[in-house]
């Protein structure tokens, strides 16, 4: 398949799935990624050949060879983004083209084949039509949409990418990412483990930024804290991510993130942010910050507010740090009227209850 060529989907009904009574048992009480719809996208791809076979089939199990090549080098990416019912019961997806640019950068750095941009959304819109009364109704829920990508060449080289792939879809209803809705996170700055170094994955979303990430989330739990802040691979001292979330730090009238360096995801949602804090008069930069300096505003009162931002997270605000030798609370440790306001702003575009002047919003029934 080339760039100007469209796949055509197989459609596979499920015939065994859920019924109404069980679906409402599921999207009264989602959780975030515990459940998923009845359907599910899949689409291969050959070396020489192209994409093909691309399919909507029922939600279930994949049969893959031991020696599968993602199982022993982790050559994969994924993506991550929702469908929204909004208040006119429309519904929508956020953005989604940027999704599907944002797969193929990860893709390039993967050693993976581009899936065309048209053909990305398409399968989402077709996963989402199908399984449309997944979408779920409540205040702040929503579809999260798993687009992923796996090399499936039954092979031990080492020495070259795999000559075989699976693009599929997976879909999940989801309530608030961190349970009891908006309230202040409490971070672990992480001095002992490095999410991503110069010339890495870190802008890449593949799986194995996440995995070697576990360890240093348990570190900050064995601390008494939710989360883990990734400081910088050479002196340690740098901020550059929540977790798997950007941050955003508040001096009164400014906002400041840290800047691209090709060791942080771009995200979206950050991205979002920036675009949307100018809007409501806030000064924007992309720069740096050290924990030093996080500190010192903080004491000082001239750092008022900092928050986490992503696509299942939404904005999350950040209460207190701490680290192995110092720790402090981030204003009064409450979400600050800046956090809630860019919070509320974003939401509302998705959901329906803000104008869309960026035409980020893809209706798609």
């Amino acid at each position: 398949m080339t760039a100007t060529q469209k796949l055509s989907f197989d459609v596979q009904l499920s015939d065994h799935a859920r019924t109404a009574a069980e679906r409402a048992e599921v999207l009264a009480n989602p959780g975030f990624g515990t459940y998923f719809t009845d359907h599910m996208i899949s689409i291969d791809y050959t070396e020489g050949e192209g994409w093909h076979d691309a399919r909507l089939m029922p939600y279930g199990p994949l049969s893959l060879d031991p020696a599968t090549s993602v199982f022993h080098y982790a050559q994969e990416l994924f993506e991550g983004l929702k469908a929204y019912r909004q208040s006119s019961g429309a519904i929508v997806m956020f953005r989604p083209y940027a999704n599907a640019a944002r797969f193929n950068t990860s893709a390039a750095r993967m050693a993976m084949p581009a899936l065309p941009e048209d053909a990305f959304v398409e399968s989402l819109e077709l996963l989402v039509q199908t399984d449309r009364d997944w979408v779920p109704t409540a205040e702040g829920h929503s579809l999260y949409l798993r687009p992923f990508m796996i090399a499936t060449q039954p092979a031990l080289g080492v020495n070259y990418p795999s000559r075989t792939y699976k693009y599929m879809v997976i879909a999940s209803p989801a309530a608030s990412y961190f349970s009891g809705g908006v309230r202040p996170v409490s971070v672990w700055l992480s001095t002992e483990y490095t999410r991503a170094a110069p010339g890495g994955t870190g802008f890449a979303k593949c799986g194995g930024n996440y995995a070697a990430a576990f360890v240093a989330q348990r570190q900050a739990v064995e601390n008494g804290c939710d989360q883990v802040v990734w400081l910088d691979a050479h002196e340690h001292r740098y901020v550059e991510e929540m977790g798997g979330m950007n941050l955003f730090f508040v001096f009164g009238d400014k906002l400041l993130t840290p800047a691209l360096t090709g060791t942080l995801l771009p995200g979206i949602t950050r991205d979002s942010i920036l675009t949307i804090a100018g809007q409501v008069g806030l000064e924007v930069e992309e720069g740096r910050i050290s924990i030093e300096e996080w500190q010192a505003g903080c004491e000082s009162g001239e750092l008022t507010e900092v928050f986490a931002c992503g696509t299942a997270a939404v904005i999350t605000p950040v209460g207190s740090a701490k680290g192995a030798d110092r720790a402090w609370t981030v204003g009064d440790g409450t979400p600050g009227p800046v956090t809630l306001k860019l919070r509320e702003e974003l939401m509302g575009i998705q959901y329906g209850t803000r104008p869309d002047t960026h035409d980020w919003i893809h209706k798609i029934c």
